[in-house]
């Protein structure tokens, strides 16, 4: 009976084998006839190519994620080097990556299918030497003018745009049935740049520095990475000829109204993420003054990173937990965690306690991270069951294609969060002079989104008795 069973088992494969030609390698480590879904082809060598252009990948998007993240870290050491910039100025050097990051989020996502996987991760690495030598170059003068640190830092988001290429060309070569192990591995590796760069850079600049601080250090030091990247990207990974874009999709999924409300919550997931992690040392520096020491206020910073890490570890854990409650159940729980946390951390604040302060904090971006994860595992479901195109009776694969086109989309949105928290931050402080009345209002957003999950999602899931669901 064993035997029989094997044999069962094995004539799909077999079969399925035989229906797809052979790989073909081409010039310029471009491959012809992959098809991740035959069995036969992706046990044989599909698998190990995959995982070759994953992990190459992973190392780009996670160059890409500490450079995006790099003026979040270096404003506050800006006045020890002898710049003289106004709080308004400083918050526009934190906040303007993150507006040019996820603008070009949009047009990287097409980048994949117009040149190529590997082609398009040599040329994304090589462009980050851009803004990590003019950092260098910029910040070894006091005496820089202001507009050009703001060009200089609004190069950094091509970091930002790292991602969407990323995770466009890794869909191509997963088939469905391990394609969110391989995204989400390549999400949160990605995610851990800004961990890494926050807990690396504050040391560097002060490590051979005598009472002072070496800022050009914070981008020299990536320098090499980013070459190996490139090279590592040249030399090993490969382009695939049926990596094809879906500009139609893209354009369908605009007209879908449930893209415009993922959107609205994904900016207080992930936006609520990239934005804290780029503001995260600006608030330590701020609310905690007596850190005037520099090393001791390095050290402090540094501890920075632990929010990052926290948020970027419970990605998948939260997609996890979405498969067994429900995103939109998991979503909520979340977004109620996070107002919790954020009225807790205001109410707190009056203590001076760091200690408080940094642990409330992680609990943020952890349920941030929790949420971030359950709110892009509803994204395929919802797009499969409750969207327009889905009603209607398209077939599976032009709502597969949508659901697609609308992640990268919502992605591209969602990081929009990292430019408008910096934004409210300073201009509550400007308006009060005070931090607390921006933080009222992510807590009312946070309730708003809650109310708008539970009412486009719960409640209808309820009608149907299918909550556990979406």
């Amino acid at each position: 009976m064993t035997v029989d069973r094997t044999a069962d088992a094995l004539a799909p494969i077999q079969s399925t084998a035989t229906a797809a030609p052979a790989l073909e390698h081409r010039p310029g480590r471009w491959i012809a006839n992959w098809d991740a879904e035959n069995k036969g082809q992706w046990e044989s060598e599909g698998r190990s190519i995959a995982k070759r252009n994953l992990y190459w990948s992973i190392f780009a998007e996670f160059l890409g994620f500490v450079v995006w993240q790099l003026w979040s870290i270096v404003v506050v050491q800006l006045p020890a080097a002898g710049f003289r910039f106004d709080t308004n100025q400083i918050f526009w050097l934190i906040s303007i990556p993150s507006l040019v990051g996820a603008t070009l989020r949009i047009p990287y996502t097409f980048m994949v299918p117009k040149f190529g996987g590997r082609n398009w991760t040599i040329v994304s690495a090589l462009l980050l030497l851009i803004p990590t030598t003019g950092l260098a170059i910029c910040v070894s003068n006091p005496e820089t003018p202001f507009g050009v640190m703001l060009l200089v830092a609004a190069l950094a988001g091509f970091g930002g745009g790292n991602f969407a290429s990323s995770m466009a060309n890794i869909t191509f070569f997963y088939p469905a049935r391990e394609k969110g192990w391989a995204l989400g591995l390549n999400a949160a590796g990605g995610n851990l740049g800004a961990a890494v760069a926050q807990l690396v850079v504050p040391i560097a600049i002060t490590l051979l520095a005598a009472g002072t601080v070496n800022l050009p250090m914070a981008g020299i030091i990536w320098i090499p990475l980013i070459i190996i990247a490139a090279f590592g990207a040249y030399k090993y990974m490969n382009n695939l000829t049926n990596a094809k874009g879906d500009v139609a999709g893209s354009l369908a999924a605009l007209k879908e109204p449930h893209l415009w409300i993922m959107a609205f919550l994904y900016i207080g997931t992930f936006g609520s993420f990239i934005g804290f992690a780029g503001v995260f040392p600006k608030l330590i520096k701020d609310y905690f003054p007596d850190f005037s020491s520099i090393h001791v206020g390095a050290v402090a910073l540094s501890l920075a990173f632990l929010g990052p890490l926290v948020g970027s570890l419970a990605r998948p854990y939260g997609g996890r937990m979405a498969d067994r409650m429900g995103g939109a159940r998991m979503t909520i729980t979340s977004f109620a965690s996070m107002a919790v946390i954020t009225l807790t951390m205001i109410w707190t604040l009056p203590l001076k306690n760091f200690w408080l302060f940094l642990t409330l904090f992680l609990f943020l971006f952890l349920a941030s991270g929790f949420g971030n994860g359950a709110t892009y595992r509803m994204i395929p479901v919802i797009f499969a069951t409750s969207s327009r195109a889905a009603r209607s009776g398209a077939s599976s694969a032009a709502t597969a294609r949508l659901a697609a086109s609308s992640l990268g989309l919502i992605s591209a949105i969602g990081a929009y969060g990292g430019f408008v928290i910096p934004q409210v931050l300073n201009a509550s402080n400007s308006a009060s002079g005070s931090y607390t009345p921006a933080f009222y209002g992510f807590v009312g957003a946070y309730v708003l989104m809650l109310a708008v999950c539970w009412v486009c999602y719960i409640r209808p899931a309820q009608k149907r008795n299918t909550i556990g669901h979406i």
